[in-house]
């Protein structure tokens, strides 16, 4: 039997596909949405927000014509056995289902009490560092994951003198040696500096960093880029199983009877143990997934989308299969420079320097991934 009352906690990325999809999938039930902010489409504050001020609107999500009644306040506890959603504003929503869609934080590395910390995860962060790198001559990123390189890539056209810190070479844990080192050579040519080191925030207000060896680098602008945590902290005692963030099955449920989950904030339970895998295309797959379930229907997606994409340096990277990678590729197609289609074994590709959509990427690995095509032998001719 179809719902009568789903409550969304969290508007961004995978609580607006669950709104979108539910409508899609034909509910006309009451549908809540609980979050004290718009909507925010998270990929393009590093890239375009940080960049240009007029790019603030399009990262705003509007949920009003999906008939959402949208509560701006945040969530502050679960009482499952009621079945109801308690919000800070003194409010009780009462569900028939529940998407817990609450996202994560920037995790941060000052000192108790030490301010000055900057990190990048909403349109307020993204406007003011923006405003920051305007006034600044030279900048420090703590992290060189996807995150970090972005923001160095906007500090560094924007004029700024850049080094990125972290104990491993930039984006090797993920894109794996060959892809990571070419990558590292574009943030190079665009004056990015890279000091191998962990590192410690310095000042208060926070004005550089200390590195293990006891060498400090001082930087108008530091900024934080070392993961996030999602935030979970507001379901109480009464949350579902908790092991890196909400657990989930391959339905989007938790362990909570009517209480699905999506997006960064969950933690997908597989063969393999528990894993989140906090990228845009699984908050968009996640939160198809959720939906389908909430209304009984068919789950046509997958849970995890291995796929997702940056430009770091000017140089654009799409990649459709699981991370991280490890070994040399090899060469579909040659651009030049080291530019061109690149494939690890059958299981990922990736288009490195060159355009390409999504759904030829996806072809290409189908391409890989399927049977060799049959001959007259194979099919028993004599």
């Amino acid at each position: 039997m179809s719902p009568r009352e789903v409550v969304v906690v969290g508007g961004s990325t995978a609580g607006a596909t669950v709104l979108r999809e539910l409508r899609a999938r034909g509910y006309e039930g009451r549908l809540t949405l609980v979050d004290p902010e718009p909507g925010t489409n998270r990929p393009p504050l590093s890239k375009a927000v940080l960049a240009d001020a007029g790019a603030e609107a399009s990262v705003l999500m509007d949920h009003a014509s999906l008939e959402v009644e949208h509560v701006l306040a945040p969530a502050s506890g679960l009482d499952h056995p009621a079945r109801t959603l308690l919000t800070a504003d003194g409010g009780a929503h009462r569900f028939d289902a529940l998407v817990i869609a609450t996202g994560s934080r920037a995790r941060r590395i000052a000192a108790p009490g030490q301010e000055g910390e900057v990190v990048l995860r909403s349109v307020q962060d993204a406007r003011a560092l923006r405003g920051r790198f305007a006034e600044a001559s030279s900048a420090v990123v703590v992290g060189a994951g996807f995150l970090g390189l972005e923001v160095a890539t906007a500090a560094a056209k924007a004029g700024l003198r850049v080094t990125v810190v972290d104990v491993d070479p930039p984006l090797e844990r993920l894109l794996g040696e060959h892809l990571a080192s070419a990558v590292g050579e574009r943030a190079r040519a665009l004056g990015i500096g890279f000091r191998r080191s962990g590192a410690a925030l310095v000042g208060h207000p926070v004005r550089g960093v200390r590195l293990d060896g006891g060498e400090e680098l001082a930087a108008d602008v530091v900024v934080s880029c070392v993961g996030d945590e999602p935030v979970t902290e507001w379901l109480g005692d009464a949350s579902p199983e908790l092991e890196h963030g909400v657990v989930i099955d391959d339905h989007a449920r938790t362990s909570l009877a009517g209480v699905y989950a999506a997006g960064d904030v969950a933690a997908v339970r597989t063969g393999g143990g528990v894993r989140r895998a906090p990228f845009w295309a699984n908050a968009v797959t996640q939160g198809r997934v959720a939906a389908a379930s909430v209304l009984g229907q068919p789950v046509d997606d997958p849970i995890v989308d291995h796929y997702f994409w940056t430009d770091i340096a000017g140089t654009a990277i799409k990649v459709v299969g699981p991370l991280p990678l490890a070994g040399s590729p090899r060469v579909l197609e040659d651009a030049g420079s080291g530019h061109g289609l690149l494939a690890w074994d059958t299981s990922t590709v990736a288009a490195f320097g060159i355009r390409r959509s999504l759904p030829r990427l996806r072809a290409t690995l189908r391409e890989l991934s399927g049977p060799p095509p049959s001959t007259e032998h194979d099919a028993g001719a004599t």
